[in-house]
Order: structure tokens, then C-alpha cells, then sequence
């Protein structure tokens, strides 16, 4: 039996949970939020941007190429609700075409031609600290109702204080340098992709989930097979 909604929405909040009392890899748990929220809420695709040390966001995990390409155009540009949720601290909705041409024409144009027709970024904060967004991309117009929104915010929630690790805001510079660390090895995972696609004439997508089998299967850390990829210690079967 497939499992509901309900209990997709349950597993997905247990996972994060689970990592406030376990070692755990910071960019497989927020590559299986972004995967499971995707089913949760109906969305087309989803990706999670966080802040680095230079204060800069970068993408961190995405459900495809395409998700992942607007989150990068918005930081180029400089517009998109992504970066303006991470800089208010607050929820923003682009509902349809007509409000997201109004609101960020850059963003509006690339979503459009991804075929995207709303979009919805929430902010993974705690307390006065944002760390970066978790963005909800569709491709029917409208906005989130107010249980998949509270839904939604919450699993964001829990994600960003597993990342803290119970953290308090005093220790935000050891924070800082895990999430600089899991940024770090999301550079590392792309180079991996990139070679994988490459040697296994595959398309990127495959290749993310080549790594991750592996990663899985293996019971190893993600950025770990990345890096034997790349400096050539393991090629993929």
C-alpha cells in the first residue's frame, strides 16, 4: 500500500528529529527534505538555499537541474523570492506569472521557460537567525493553503534546528562552520555529478542519484563517494 500523505508528512518529520540525537550529513538531510516535500505538498521541484561565511547564499540541495539553475539565477540577479524571503525572514509567495513579473522580471522570465507558474519560499530560521530558504516550485498557480504552509514551516523549522544542533546563539560561529562545511561538500558533489554524467553518458539528475545509491548502499557519507569520484579513488559500476 502506498503511504498517505498524512504519513509521508510523519516520516519526513521523524527523519529530522532523529538527527538532534545522531551523527548525521547535513546535505543528505536536507537533499531528502527537499525530495520528500516535493510529494508532501505537490510540488514540481524544490531546493533549499543556505547562507555561507561570507554571508552569501549558495544552493545546497534541489530536487533537479532545473530548480537548482533558479536558484542560482536569483543570486546572480539579485532578485527572487528566495532572496528576499532569506533577507526578510519571512514567507513570500509568487502566486502566479502576472505577480512574479511584477515583483522579480528576471526570475518571472527563467520560471516561466522552466515551466513553473508559482512559487513559495519559506525561511529556515530560529529565533533572529536566518540561514537561508526552503522553496516550493509548481506548476499550477495559487498559493499554499494554511495547513500545507504550517506544514511546511514546520518541517523547515525542525530542519534548521537539526542543523544548529541545539545550538545556542552564542555558539553561532561553530553553526556557521558546519554549514560552511556542508556547503563545502555540495561543491564536491557537483564536480562528482559533472564526472559521473560525463563517464556514464547520463544526464545529471541520474548522476546525483548514481551517488547517492552508492552513498547509500554503502553506508557512507555522500561527500565522501563525491571525492573518491573525482579524485578518481572509485568509479561507479
Amino acid at each position: 500500500m502506498a503511504p498517505t500523505r498524512e504519513h509521508r508528512l510523519v516520516e519526513t518529520f521523524v527523519a529530522l528529529t532523529d538527527t538532534l540525537v545522531d551523527d548525521y550529513d547535513v546535505v543528505e538531510l536536507l537533499q531528502n527534505l527537499v525530495d520528500s516535500v516535493v510529494e508532501i505538498f505537490d510540488a514540481s521541484a524544490a531546493g533549499i538555499l543556505l547562507v555561507n561565511q561570507e554571508q552569501e547564499l549558495e544552493v545546497l540541495a534541489s530536487t533537479s537541474e532545473r530548480s537548482s539553475f533558479l536558484g542560482l539565477l536569483q543570486l546572480d540577479s539579485g532578485e527572487g523570492p528566495c532572496v528576499e524571503c532569506f533577507a526578510t525572514g519571512k514567507t513570500v509567495s509568487g502566486r502566479d506569472p502576472a505577480e512574479m513579473q511584477r515583483r522579480w522580471p528576471t526570475f518571472a522570465r527563467a520560471s516561466a521557460e522552466s515551466g513553473y507558474a508559482s512559487v513559495h519560499s519559506i525561511p529556515m530560521r530560529l529565533r533572529e537567525t536566518t540561514l537561508g530558504s526552503l522553496n516550493l516550485f509548481r506548476e499550477a498557480e495559487g498559493a499554499l493553503n494554511r495547513d500545507d504552509a504550517l506544514a511546511a514551516q514546520a518541517l523547515t523549522d525542525v530542519a534548521t534546528i537539526s542543523i544548529l544542533q541545539q545550538r545556542t546563539l552564542e555558539h553561532a560561529t561553530l553553526a556557521q562552520q558546519q554549514l560552511q562545511r556542508a556547503l563545502d561538500s555540495r561543491v564536491v558533489i557537483e564536480q562528482a555529478k559533472g564526472f559521473v554524467a560525463h563517464t556514464h553518458q547520463v544526464e545529471m539528475d541520474d548522476a546525483f542519484a548514481m551517488l547517492r545509491a552508492y552513498a547509500r548502499s554503502h553506508q557512507l557519507l555522500l561527500a565522501d563517494v563525491a571525492r573518491a569520484v573525482v579524485e578518481r579513488r572509485l568509479v561507479l559500476p
